[in-house]
């Protein structure tokens, strides 16, 4: 048997993206020679691992078997080729980040400052999407890592909870009324607008409990929602953990509900398939570990 490495390679990225296509644009070479690579593995195992369709390609179960065991044994050989290369010493390369808006400001821009100042050669480039966008870019190799709402799942990524965090209610002034949902809805109510995660969390919770929220103004980021309560334009719903310091400044006052909301989670994500850059892996170091309640 003569396989070269580089057959194994180029099949475990065919069997990861079933398609001949994706892969040759994943290893940068061309569609033939993805297809010929295969034919001689092919060959040389006296097997077909493919089955070839008219989009795409599905494993046959020999196929499967294989990918398994090279995909576990290329991890092996890039995680050892990442600890000869000085894994702790980060004098170049690049850390490619997603998250949403809220989270880059108010959760994740305190632990770039201390990355960069671990690291300052590294180059970061940070990418704001919803949490689906960022699972597609995880996959298309766009970025590295990407910070998303929970609960979120696809087979073909990594989600590791970080942080918990809880919606509330906010106003211009203290009131010591608790409202009931049905009391809250008829409020005049500041919400972000309808394509963001939190945003459907919360109308979720809501169409659960049989109500329809309907906010009078809806606005883009978290930080303009806390500007329009300071401002008595009603009262808004924000993420608690990321308006501590306008609580504690008596800015805004949390509004008393008779149901307080659920609390959700936010997670870190990568590609399973993917061995991690010495980059990526060191950011997530900086990150501090959760601790669930």
């Amino acid at each position: 048997m003569n396989i070269k490495l580089e057959q194994y390679k180029i099949f475990n990225e065919a069997a990861s993206t079933l398609s001949f296509s994706l892969a040759a644009r994943n290893l940068f070479i061309s569609q033939s020679a993805v297809s010929q690579a295969i034919r001689l593995l092919e060959k040389e195992l006296h097997t077909q691992l493919f089955i070839r369709q008219s989009k795409g390609v599905i494993l046959t179960k020999e196929g499967q078997i294989l990918h398994q065991k090279i995909s576990e044994a290329l991890s092996l050989i890039t995680s050892a080729e990442n600890q000869i290369a000085h894994f702790h010493e980060l004098n170049q390369g690049e850390l490619l980040i997603g998250a949403g808006d809220t989270l880059s400001e108010n959760y994740i821009m305190p632990y770039l400052v201390l990355f960069h100042q671990h690291y300052p050669h590294v180059k970061i480039k940070m990418v704001n999407r919803t949490s689906l966008e960022i699972i597609d870019l995880l996959k298309t190799g766009d970025i590295d890592l990407g910070f998303i709402n929970m609960p979120l799942y696809d087979e073909a990524i990594t989600i590791r909870e970080c942080l918990q965090i809880h919606d509330i209610f906010v106003s211009s002034h203290q009131d010591s009324h608790s409202y009931t949902m049905d009391e809250l809805v008829n409020e005049p109510l500041i919400m972000l607008e309808k394509n963001s995660n939190s945003r459907q969390f919360v109308d979720d919770y809501f169409a659960m409990q049989g109500f329809l929220l309907n906010p009078s103004i809806e606005l883009g980021s978290h930080n303009l929602l806390l500007e329009a309560a300071k401002n008595h334009l009603g009262k808004a719903c924000v993420i608690k953990e990321f308006s501590q310091h306008e609580l504690d400044s008596h800015q805004i006052y949390e509004v008393n509900l008779t149901h307080a909301l659920p609390k959700r989670s936010i997670g870190y994500a990568y590609l399973s398939r993917k061995t991690l850059t010495p980059a990526t892996s060191k950011f997530i170091e900086l990150l501090p570990v959760f601790q669930n309640e």
